[in-house]
């Protein structure tokens, strides 16, 4: 189930304990609610005073920038410093002087909307020629010297260099957003990249959150034979002060200064605010505050432009109702830049020119931005924010992971945060990376995190997170049959032993002294031998015929669907019903399928889906017995791709579905990046590698992108 689309209830072990002093156990709650009257504390008179521009002066680089240049000339090198130090200006100086020697650059990110970012960036900065990105939807100047790139796309291309037994041609590699390494679902491409690189390339890590640089530099070094130097800095560019809104409109410090060594604690008048018993509250339970007097105030205050982080999609689209009364704010003179500049936009993407939000824009300069509307809406956002179009912006917290999308204040209205699963704490990193978004270097003398009041606002739990330190990051590598496949191109298995005696968690492992632990090994065995026992690899281990092809699917099911091909499951001469097969093995929002898309699914693709099915069915049982768990298939995502490679309108695709755009455009972006894959198969399977490169062109339209 997905939060961001959903209001999920939170667990009832979740429910906060009352406070001392709070009421008592059985006692109704009866929370008033007061009128938001503007006012500020007095302690906050001289930190309000600092709001304003700095004084435009001449770029200097800060120390620990020339530090990690001067350590990129012989060494590999993690910098770790806040959001917005200049972590990217340490990237740029590496790019030019790798240009200057003739040399090329691969700069890796772990998102594809950052990827696109950081190209426009090196676009401008070091020209079109000579740059070029691979994001697996782009594919533009791909033998420039500066390449840009998702983790993902490095990592297959250092599959293709060892089974042809060539280097990567590249000279640099540059990892952003480095503590990607610790994430459970993308960490094992970070750290299957940094194992495979050549040892003659150079690695620039490069984060705002790593807690452990010096054992991950340990490790590096002891892979790599070379010296790995870790650069810190601790100091924001731009300073944050935490702040607490008083359901009454008063804003105060959430954090008393003590003197210098000693933790912070919670400012007194907060303290005393959350002993009473009968705390008044900004809105009734289950109800959004009142964001337009929110807003008035922060405007009142000079605290704006804003982020709002909001617990869910629903809950950004309803805030943006909440600001309606603010359209007196907006003056006649400002209106008509706002509407040029959506003009400008919306030209080239003419589809947005409809969008339900653009009145929020014109009328009140806000926005919504999360994972349910289009990538081009969610740019379309991203530029007018950055481009000081705005007031505020109503997110997810997805623009806390490496956007570039700063703001003078952020607000944050829960402690919590839905990780797909659960409702669990804040960490460290997330509260980090979200308040790594307030206050913009060279635009803002210090900025502001505002902590709302609510039923799911822990304000102990937040004074512990803004002051500790960043989250250990631990190793995250696990095996799966891409991986497998793809070692066994140019390694024996005792090869790819020594490779998983490289990682970072038997390197972790070691270092902390623990027992020895073969799990990593033993799963490899594990999956050579489903390999063997289905034909796919012989008895040394080296793949068959079958095995060589199907390593090309670097796909999540890639043995599911080679079975598919050996089985002459897929359609050779029909793209759309194809592309529909293939969308069954990549839903991610896996639900039963209605009697609706059962009634409205055409006799062919039902056929042909009940035929995949079962003609699998063997195959995913014999993965269930040792231990494997295939994907179950489901007609929804398979109809919805159909129905759009079919020629249907988008917003009837999207009524008939009954999920977001940006639901959709996932779903279509991930069919499409199997259908890549599917389409290198050409030598093999020439007549369905055409219906894939056909199917990727019937779906990656308008309004997608």
């Amino acid at each position: 189930m997905d939060l961001e689309k959903k209001n999920v209830k939170r667990p009832a072990n979740r429910a906060r304990k009352p406070r001392k002093g709070g009421r008592a156990k059985g006692q109704k709650n009866r929370r008033r609610r007061v009128a938001i009257k503007p006012a500020i504390d007095p302690k906050l008179t001289k930190i309000f005073s600092a709001i304003g521009v700095p004084e435009q002066t001449g770029f200097s680089p800060d120390p620990f920038q020339r530090d990690a240049l001067s350590a990129t000339k012989n060494a590999d090198c993690i910098v770790t410093a806040p959001t917005g130090a200049g972590k990217t200006w340490i990237a740029e100086q590496v790019i030019r002087s790798m240009l200057s020697e003739g040399r090329k650059t691969w700069y890796a990110s772990p998102l594809k909307a950052l990827s696109n970012s950081i190209y426009e960036l090196f676009s401008t900065i070091f020209g079109e020629e000579m740059t070029g990105i691979l994001t697996g939807d782009r594919k533009e100047n791909p033998n420039a010297p500066v390449i840009v790139g998702t983790t993902e796309i490095l990592r297959n291309q250092l599959y293709d260099s060892m089974y042809e037994g060539k280097d990567l041609d590249t000279d640099f590699v540059i990892m952003d957003e480095a503590h990607f390494l610790g994430d459970e679902d993308r960490g094992v491409v970070w750290e299957e990249t940094i194992i495979y690189l050549p040892k003659r390339i150079p690695i620039l890590m490069l984060s705002a959150t790593i807690g452990n640089p010096d054992e991950i530099a340990q490790w590096l070094s002891s892979i790599r034979d070379k010296p790995c130097r870790v650069i810190r800095e601790t100091k924001r560019p731009v300073r944050l002060y935490p702040l607490f809104l008083h359901p009454s409109g008063t804003i105060m410090p959430l954090l008393y200064e003590p003197g210098r060594g000693k933790r912070r604690r919670l400012y007194k008048k907060v303290k005393e605010f959350l002993l009473e018993k009968h705390r008044p509250n900004l809105a009734p339970p289950h109800r959004l505050p009142p964001m337009d007097k929110i807003l008035d105030l922060l405007e009142k205050y000079d605290l704006l432009p804003a982020i709002f982080f909001m617990k869910s999609r629903a809950d950004c689209d309803k805030a943006l109702e909440l600001c309606e009364s603010r359209s007196d704010h907006i003056t006649p003179e400002r209106r008509e830049v706002l509407e040029k500049r959506m003009s400008e936009i919306v030209s080239s993407h003419p589809y947005l020119a409809k969008h339900k939000q653009v009145r929020f824009i014109l009328d009140q300069a806000v926005a919504a931005h999360h994972s349910g509307h289009l990538p081009m809406w969610k740019k379309t956002v991203e530029t007018l924010m950055n481009e000081g179009l705005l007031d505020a912006v109503f997110a997810t917290s997805t623009v806390a992971a490496g956007v570039n999308f700063p703001a003078r204040s952020v607000v944050i209205l829960n402690s919590d945060r839905f990780n797909g699963k659960d409702f669990l704490p804040l960490t460290p990193i997330e509260f980090h990376q979200m308040t790594g978004r307030a206050g913009r270097r060279g635009k803002d003398n210090i900025g502001f995190a505002l902590m709302l009041p609510g039923k799911f606002m822990d304000l102990e739990h937040i004074s512990a997170v803004a002051d500790a330190p960043p989250s250990e990051i631990r190793s995250q590598i696990k095996i799966n049959f891409s991986m497998v496949l793809n070692l066994l191109l140019s390694h024996t298995p005792q090869q790819v032993k020594v490779l998983l005696d490289q990682s970072f968690a038997l390197f972790q492992r070691t270092c902390r002294k623990m027992a020895e632990d073969n799990s990593l090994w033993e799963d490899f065995l594990r999956h050579l031998e489903f390999l063997q026992q289905n034909g796919f690899a012989d008895e040394q281990g080296r793949l068959t015929g079958d095995g060589i092809w199907a390593s090309n699917l670097r796909v999540d099911h890639p043995i599911l669907i080679a079975e598919g091909f050996r089985k002459d499951l897929f359609p050779k001469s029909d793209p759309a019903l194809l592309a529909a097969l293939i969308a069954s093995f990549v839903n991610e929002r896996q639900a039963p399928d209605t009697p609706a898309a059962e009634r409205m699914a055409p006799k062919k693709l039902k056929k042909a889906l009940r035929r995949l099915k079962n003609t699998l069915a063997p195959l995913m049982d014999r993965m269930r017995e040792k231990g494997f768990e295939p994907t179950e298939l489901f007609l929804a995502p398979a109809l919805t791709i159909y129905q759009w490679a079919a020629g249907m309108p988008w917003n009837i695709v999207i009524e008939r579905a009954g999920i977001e755009e940006g639901d959709l455009a996932n779903l279509v972006f991930r069919t499409a990046d199997n259908l890549r894959h599917i389409a290198t198969l050409v030598e093999i399977f020439p007549e369905t590698a055409t219906a894939a490169r056909e199917g990727v062109d019937l779906i990656l339209k308008e309004p997608i992108v």
